[in-house]
């Protein structure tokens, strides 16, 4: 049972780190849409999301897993709930992450997702009973620290990095609470969305406003793949959220940040001020201390483990 729960544990740090390296680079991908309003491409990245969920459901045989889930979603109005609000909560952060990106707000996205493992934990915390060691709270003390001198020294509010953190954050406990199979679970919050993306594609292509039917097939190919590099690492989220800690989630979810604020100052040169500097410093420096509290934890408990099963054999 114990390696079994080893290798559940360590299957969640991989999808978990797969999930963020991809989330880190698909600002280079919205960005090759940047002349599309950041609506269509939401509604796009909407259904085609849910197409590409549905077709993997079938290719795999959950479709009667699927039917049962529904069944058991309609009874649920707990599970219900979850999903309605997985749903808007993904949803507007999508929305928020796609605007910020092709409006050459990159920096704040990566604020935003360093500054979400500090909801994380909150949430873990507060709502699932997750314990964290004195030196982990020191780490997300920094954290808060240099998210202050940002907000302080520009005088207003960073809505975009919070919002980004705060939605992603209550998303993650959403997926934790409703516990549903992460494929189905993403099928259902496309689907309750899906209906309100069709009714504005086909809106605005009656009304010759789409770009999607006046664009180049390029385009067209690159709006239908976002479903793709929507639906790859949520999925894959959603299978490390259930299999360790939201607090270990969170940690891990720094790989994604880190990339995009390298993409965000070298490749379109966006402004990244002595104050972004001071942040980001007590940001990597509360990673550095959360990192190493989690190394030593492990290290102490390897001794009781190797006794555990010394005696088991």
């Amino acid at each position: 049972m114990q390696d079994a729960g080893r290798k559940d544990y360590n299957a969640g740090i991989l999808y978990a780190f797969m999930a963020y390296l991809l989330w880190g680079v698909l600002p280079l991908y919205w960005k090759l849409l940047d002349t599309i309003s950041a609506v269509e491409i939401l509604a796009h990245r909407i259904v085609w999301s849910f197409v590409f969920v549905l077709v993997i459901i079938f290719l795999s045989k959950k479709a009667m897993k699927l039917k049962n889930e529904v069944t058991h979603l309609l009874k649920n109005r707990k599970i219900l709930l979850g999903v309605i609000l997985s749903s808007i909560l993904v949803t507007g952060n999508w929305f928020i992450f796609i605007w910020a990106v092709n409006n050459n707000h990159i920096i704040e996205t990566s604020l935003g997702y360093y500054i979400n493992p500090l909801v994380s934990v909150l949430l873990g915390v507060l709502v699932l009973k997750e314990r964290v060691s004195f030196w982990q709270t020191i780490s997300f003390s920094l954290a808060g620290v240099g998210v202050l001198i940002l907000t302080l020294q520009y005088g207003s509010f960073p809505w975009v990095s919070l919002t980004l953190a705060v939605t992603f954050g209550l998303y993650g406990l959403a997926k934790k609470l409703t516990n549903l199979d992460s494929l189905i679970g993403l099928m259902l919050e496309t689907m309750l969305i899906t209906p309100v993306a069709l009714i504005f594609l086909v809106s605005s292509f009656v009304n010759g406003t789409d770009t999607f039917s006046q664009t180049s097939i390029s385009q067209q190919l690159l709006l239908m793949g976002a479903g793709v590099a929507t639906a790859l690492p949520l999925l894959w989220f959603a299978q490390a959220a259930r299999r360790i800690p939201l607090t270990m989630v969170g940690i891990i979810q720094y790989v994604s940040p880190t990339i995009s604020l390298m993409i965000g100052v070298f490749l379109y040169n966006e402004e990244f001020t002595k104050t972004h500097m001071i942040t980001f410093i007590f940001i990597w420096s509360a990673l550095v201390i959360y990192s190493v509290s989690k190394t030593k934890l492990m290290l102490s408990l390897q001794p009781k483990i190797g006794k555990k099963r010394s005696i088991g054999a």
